[in-house]
């Protein structure tokens, strides 16, 4: 073993496999196509296997190809569970495994992490790591199917070499329901390619004249999926409040999904048809941004919100649900502004205290760009992570 603690001989990079159950936009997608492309490559010989983007969702695969990371598709690796598919799914993880021989397989979100993790042990690889950018144990399913995740993730932790997550308070919940123990869980926070945003200038207004809004009318804006755990109906809700004092202020939706339908008919319903604009997903966020007053994010349930770590590197003053590892990246009244979840009139209290005490909200967007481009800069992702993977080989080879 060399200095370094790799354990492979003549001098051969490590290989690390790396899995997610699809590139749809988000923070785990990004993550996993950063580290691809950034680990080092005379040290790290990095293959990406992931599944394919459902319907309405926002696809990172030119993103991916882009940084020349071309990845290996499983098309039955997806996010639903489906049985059938998941075996098929599971059958093909453990051939790509015997065949590349990995030192490492990386695993992130639950459904790659399932069966990556168990694709691994049948094919016998070295080291196993997972990822948890948030958790669906919280939110997303009932309590019976919640229960069996959580026995899933229980059992899988006793065989992984080390648990990874994004934030603190994230590792103090897994650890609360009993998922892992101390020493293996490990907080590597986000890490993002920030430059884009830091550096975007707000130039001629675009935005606000495409909505038809003059440019003094207070604009606000949300970005992610369009699921029922982003919570945009507590943000709705917020926003008819505001509506009812007489205060005209619209909302930019960035993201499409599943509940976009519905969303539209709530929007129109509380009278804010013509107040909440629905964008889809968008390739020019960072522009987007620097023209909005407020950016927002509603969650039930967060890891580390990447739409949140965007907006503080642009500059822009952030309102959040207390939730996850939220508070992690925004300290309340320093970097940001929280509120309860699921709390529309917290909410509608937050965004009329950042809209009308603009002083407040400009020290608040320095603080946090800051704060966001210290700790959440793609070069110490992978600094972080590089020095994972030693760690982790190196005791493995001492055991």
């Amino acid at each position: 073993m060399n200095g370094r603690g790799f354990p492979p001989s003549g001098g051969r990079p490590v290989r690390v496999v790396r899995v997610i159950a699809r590139l749809n936009i988000g923070g785990p997608a990004q993550q996993a196509i950063l580290l691809t492309a950034g680990l080092d490559r005379t040290r790290f010989a990095t293959t990406l296997v992931t599944g394919v983007v459902g319907h309405a969702e926002g696809d990172f695969t030119d993103a991916a190809r882009a940084r020349a990371v071309i990845p290996v598709v499983i098309p039955e690796l997806g996010r639903a569970i489906r049985p059938r598919r998941d075996l098929v799914a599971l059958i093909k993880l453990v051939r790509i495994f015997r065949a590349l021989r990995p030192d490492i397989v990386h695993t992130h979100t639950a459904k790659a992490g399932t069966l990556g993790r168990l694709a691994a042990r049948f094919a016998r690889v070295p080291v196993t790591i997972h990822t948890f950018h948030g958790h669906v144990l919280e939110g997303y399913f009932s309590r019976p199917v919640t229960r069996a995740f959580l026995e899933v993730e229980r059992r899988l932790a006793r065989t992984t070499d080390r648990l990874v997550t994004v934030s603190p308070r994230l590792k103090a919940q897994l650890l609360a329901m009993g998922i892992g123990r101390p020493e293996q869980v490990e907080v590597v926070p986000l890490g993002l390619d920030l430059e884009r945003f830091r550096r975007a200038q707000a130039a001629s207004p675009t935005l606000r004249p495409s909505l038809g809004l003059t440019e003094s009318t207070p604009l606000l804006g949300i970005v992610g999926r369009l699921v029922p755990i982003k919570d945009h109906v507590t943000l709705f809700q917020a926003l008819a409040r505001l509506h009812t004092e007489g205060r005209v202020v619209h909302l930019t939706v960035v993201g499409d999904g599943e509940e976009r339908a519905r969303l539209e008919g709530l929007a129109s319903s509380l009278g804010l048809g013509r107040q909440i604009h629905f964008l889809g997903w968008r390739v020019d966020l960072e522009t987007i941004l620097k023209e909005l007053d407020v950016v927002i994010c509603a969650s039930r349930n967060e890891g580390t919100p990447v739409a949140l770590i965007e907006a503080m590197a642009a500059g822009i003053p952030v309102l959040s649900t207390d939730v996850g590892g939220v508070a992690d990246l925004v300290a309340h009244e320093e970097t940001g502004w929280l509120v309860p979840s699921g709390d529309p009139d917290a909410m509608a209290s937050g965004i009329r205290r950042l809209l009308s005490d603009r002083i407040l909200g400009a020290r608040l967007a320095a603080a946090g760009q800051v704060a966001a481009l210290d700790r959440h800069d793609v070069a110490r992702l992978i600094s972080r992570v590089e020095v994972l993977y030693a760690d982790v080989l190196a005791k493995k080879q001492s055991q």
